[in-house]
Formats: structure tokens, sequence, C-alpha cells
């Protein structure tokens, strides 16, 4: 019920969101018409076919891009068809384009019914859906929590309930609007008798829409104007009634800004809270059953498990995924308990859990596993049929199953390991084995996977792909899927911006040409990108520089002094670790050959 109440007053917020103006011209063209039978027909059309829309290209393949594309472009000439017939009723009547004849058809339509007495509720209902096809709203911390959870979780009804909750809030702002603005025009009408000319002007405001939209101003500009001024409300109800777990340092599939963008959630809680000295835990209960393993594309370092085979077992399953600084910074510690307890009853099994398209190649995975040193079973869940199945949000997460198959206890993201590994013991013991070793695992991790400097990141997780981006300055911010020339800006702390030739897709940044860069103004220890090469597989070789300068004894694990390194795979790179004191800095990456492919900065 709380992220139902969230998607409607994120859809209520939109009225106060550039990105509505493109489909006002479409509502209040029917302004001077009664409200039941045409404007509320055609906010339900416009509303339902959002919900379906979204929710198809939420959990589907490009395909529904692809189909929806020319379904908006059947909408833009449709509606162009109804403003023309606005304006020129009588030339619409003469004109025998079938399109012109179309909209005329619609223009009249929505205006009687069969009897010719009111407007048509179904002709209102299918403008509206035309213009559902054309709304782009921008996708704000609301929509890209819904948006980001249907591609995780699959379709099902409540994605599309909750993505119809947000478009019927949206709708419910603009019958409001529509409301007061027909008492206006129908004033009007009545004390200036301008009925004509502001049917004209009507029409000339649906072309206008038409042609911003043809633009790709909805999805441009307006979108940049509108998360400055829209997102800090919706982020405020998603804190509210939609709460992060408490502790939780992961990378979680929640949005804030950007369309279906994950956000660290409280990175620095999880890490800093600390254990109770004594080792008795209290009582855990019993939170559910022990969900099937099917459906993986692979099963690494073990054959296929299954619940029933792993009956009498103390069970960690921890969901991981091989470019998650989150994850990678809590293997060292999943690892140690493994090796401690693999001859006492303890299974430890790692389901990866892809978030870039790039780890769902198997290969990748095997190879990581093998960097990372893992010998436990490792289960490649591309489909997320497990994730699903432990209803998981969370990278990393672990969830502990005692020997009798039920899961007892869980913990999101990093930190409180001492409080896990005593729960291992408690299961174990349970279990009837009280010959387990005795204290607690020490770690000493290097390279990325160290532990943060918790007290000094004021950096978020920021992503570079268009789905998830914020915070992006270049000039004219991001042209979507094509090669386009940026520039650098200043920049202000957490805002990045490229320069030179570069293709700005969904999931990532691709440079086109030699010299392309990446600068960002960071405060952290440590500062990590995910990165891959070329399409060809060519390696791509690169520069960084802090402040202007080569970062020297500040360089990390994957470049030298002089900030020299090379992009020969695809996987996260720590390019920053400062040894002196953590300040404001701008961080500058050159790619010297072209094709380097940038996905995600994260910081420790």
């Amino acid at each position: 019920m709380p992220l139902l109440i969230l998607a409607y007053l994120g859809g209520v917020l939109t009225i106060v969101s550039p990105c509505i103006l493109p489909i006002l011209p479409f509502i209040f063209a029917r302004a001077d018409r009664p409200f039941l039978r045409s404007g509320l027909p055609m906010l339900i059309g416009m509303a339902a076919m959002f919900a379906v829309v979204a929710t198809l290209a939420a959990v589907a393949g490009s395909w529904v891009v692809d189909a929806n594309q020319y379904g908006r472009t059947i909408a833009l000439i449709v509606l162009a068809a109804f403003g023309v017939a606005l304006i020129f009723p009588s030339l619409a009547d003469r004109v025998t384009q079938p399109l012109v004849r179309l909209g005329a058809h619609l223009s009249s339509t929505a205006g009687r019914d069969a009897t010719g007495q009111g407007p048509s509720v179904l002709s209102s209902f299918l403008l509206g859906i035309a213009v559902g096809l054309l709304w782009a709203p921008c996708a704000g911390p609301v929509l890209g929590l819904i948006l980001t959870g249907a591609a995780l979780h699959g379709a099902n009804a409540g994605t599309t309930l909750l993505l119809l909750a947000y478009a019927l809030g949206a709708a419910t702002s603009l019958a409001l609007a529509l409301l007061a603005g027909g008492r206006v025009f129908a004033a009007m009408k009545r004390s200036l008798g301008f009925g004509e000319w502001a049917r004209r002007g009507a029409g000339a405001a649906v072309l206008v829409a038409v042609v911003a939209i043809a633009l790709g101003l909805d999805t441009g500009f307006l979108t940049r104007l509108s998360l400055s001024s829209t997102a800090s409300l919706e982020q405020g109800l998603v804190d509210r009634l939609r709460p992060g777990p408490a502790g939780s340092g992961s990378t979680s599939m929640q949005a804030a800004g950007g369309a279906m963008q994950p956000s660290v959630a409280n990175d620095n809680a999880a890490m800093a809270m600390k254990a109770k000295p004594t080792a008795a835990l209290p009582s855990l209960p019993v939170e559910g059953d022990f969900p099937p393993l099917r459906g993986a594309a692979a099963w690494l370092n073990s054959p296929p498990l299954s619940p029933e085979s792993l009956k009498g077992k103390v069970v960690l399953i921890d969901f991981w995924t091989y470019s998650c600084i989150n994850c990678l910074r809590a293997i060292p510690y999943v690892r140690a308990w493994a090796e401690k307890y693999k001859d006492k009853g303890l299974v430890v099994i790692g389901v990866h859990t892809p978030e870039f398209a790039f780890e769902r190649n198997i290969d990748n995975v095997k190879a990581a596993v093998a960097n990372l040193k893992i010998d436990y079973p490792v289960v490649v869940d591309n489909s997320y049929r497990i994730w699903r199945a432990f209803d998981n949000e969370y990278w990393p997460a672990h969830y502990f199953i005692d020997a009798q198959g039920r899961r007892r206890y869980h913990h999101f993201g990093e930190g409180n390991y001492d409080v896990s590994e005593r729960v291992i013991q408690q299961l174990l013991s349970e279990a009837g084995e009280p010959d387990y070793p005795a204290g607690l695992v020490s770690v000493s991790a290097s390279g990325a996977q160290a532990a943060a400097n918790i007290n000094n990141i004021k950096s978020p997780e920021t992503y570079l792909g268009y789905d998830r981006s914020e915070n992006f300055i270049s000039p004219g911010g991001a042209v979507k899927d094509q090669a386009h020339a940026y520039a650098l800006g200043p920049l202000q702390l957490n805002q990045w911006g490229l320069s030179g030739d570069w293709t700005v897709a969904g999931e990532n940044a691709t440079s086109n040409k030699p010299s392309g860069q990446i600068a960002y103004r960071f405060h952290a220890r440590d500062l990590h990108l995910v990165l891959g090469p070329a399409t060809d597989g060519k390696p791509v070789r690169f520069r960084i520089t802090i402040d202007g300068k080569a970062p020297g004894a500040d360089h990390g694990g994957d470049v030298d002094a002089d900030g020299n390194g090379v992009v020969d795979g695809q996987r996260l790179y720590q390019l920053i670790r400062q040894k002196g004191a953590i300040a404001d800095r701008t961080f500058k990456i050159e790619f010297l050959d072209p094709g380097a492919q940038a996905y995600a900065f994260t910081f420790g």
C-alpha cells in the first residue's frame, strides 16, 4: 500500500514538471467539452496506455521500444491531423487525404455521441490512448523506483498497478486543471464570443506540441529542467514512504533521479554499525522457506544444487555481481566464512545476478570468479529467477538458512560482518555441530576489496547511461543513442560531464574518437569506474589526472603514478586511492583510443 500511495503522489507531482507541457495542448483542446464525457475518458485512456506501454518497456526487450516508437509516430500523425482539423475544419472537410479526414473525424466525434447530443466517450478515450503513447514523463525518483523494480521482478499485475497508480496521479492533477480551465474557457466564450479563435488556438497549440515531441524536446531539455524542480520533492516521498532497510549499504534497485536508476541506500550506515560485544544472539525467527534455485544459466565450481540436496546443511546465499563495489568489499568475508566452516556443515552459494549487460556473459563471470579466488559454488542467475524467488532487491544481500531449510536471518549491504558470522555459528550449533572454530575471521583485503573510508564518502554511485544518469552538466545535455560532440563546463561537487565525440546509450557512454574525456568533481578516498573496451575487444589506453595533475602516490590499482592505464576487460577499475587528506577533487580521464565504454562511478 505505501508503494501505491507513493506512485500516486509521484504522478500528482507531474503537474509541476515541465515534462507535462507537451501533452497539455491535447488535454486542453477539449476544455470546452463536458468533463465526464470528454475530458475524463481522455485522461483514463492516457493513463491506461501509459501503464501498458511502460510495463512492457520495463520488462521486455528492445522490440517493445521499437514498437512503441512506431506507435508514437502514428499517434503524432493522428494528433497532427486533429490539430489541422481544429484550425481549418472546412479544409478538413474538403481535403481527401485519409489522415486529415481522420483528424476531422476525431475532432467532430469527440464533440458528439451517436445521437449528436454530446461528446463521444469512445472517441475521447481513443484520443487519450494516442496521448498516452506520446507521454514521456521525466523519470524522477518515484518513477525510476517503479520502472527499475519492474525490470527486476518481471511482468506482473503489481508492476502494472504501480504504473497505473502513477498515471492516475498525473490524470488527477490534469483533471483538476482541466475542470478549472474549462470554466475559464466557458466564461470567456460567453463574454467575448471568441469560440472560433479559441478552437484555432487550441489547434495551433496541438501542432506545436506535436513538433516539440517529434524533435525530442519532451525527453531532452524538458527532462533536464524537470529533474531540477521535482526530484527533491519526489525523493522526500521515497524516503518517507519507502525507507531503505536499516544498515543497508547496498546498491538497491531504487530510484534517485533518473529512469530506472539504482541508488546507494545509505552507504555509510551499514558499514558503521558495530556488533554487540557478546557472542550471544537473540532467538532467530523463521523468515520463510528456502526458495528453489531453478532457472540458472550455469553453475560454477559445483553441480546444480537444490534446497532438497542441502537439507541438513547451513546455507549462506550471497547475491552479488562482479562490477558492484559493495559486493567486492563483502566478498573477502564471505570467502573467509566459506573456508573456515566448510568442514563443519556450512555451504556458501554465490548467486551472481547481473546489473549490466556484459555481466550476463558467462565467460566474464568465470574470469571474475577466478580473479576473486572464489572456490565455493556460484550460480549464474541471468534471468533473475532466483533473485525474484527470494524477493531480493539488493547487492550484496546475504540470506542465512538453517539445516531444516528455513530462512532465519538476512543482511543487506556491507558491514555487520561479526553479527553475520555469529549467526552462522548459532545455526551450526542448532544443527548439532558444537565443534565449530571459535572466534571471528580477521580479513585484510587490498585493492578494490579493501574496506571503504566511510567518514569521507560524500559522492554517490553515478551512472553514465541516460537510463539512470544524474548530475550531468555538459551543455545541451545527453543526446540519446547518437554520436554527439560534448564539451565540459565548470563542475560543482558530484557533477560530471563529457568532452569529445560520444554516444550516450541507456546503459553506458561510448567514446567514438580518440581524446574523449570524462570529468567528475568528487569527495572520497577511492574512485572507481566501471569500464569496457571497444566492441571488437581491442584494449583502450587512457590517462587520468586529479586537479589537472598526474595522481602520483594517489593512483589506484589499475593505473600507474603517471595516471596511465588500459581498459582490457569489462569490469570495475580502481583509478584513485588517495593517501593524504580527503577534499573535493576534480577527476578527469582521457581515452587515447576510441571505443571505451563507461558505465558507472563508485566511491570508497
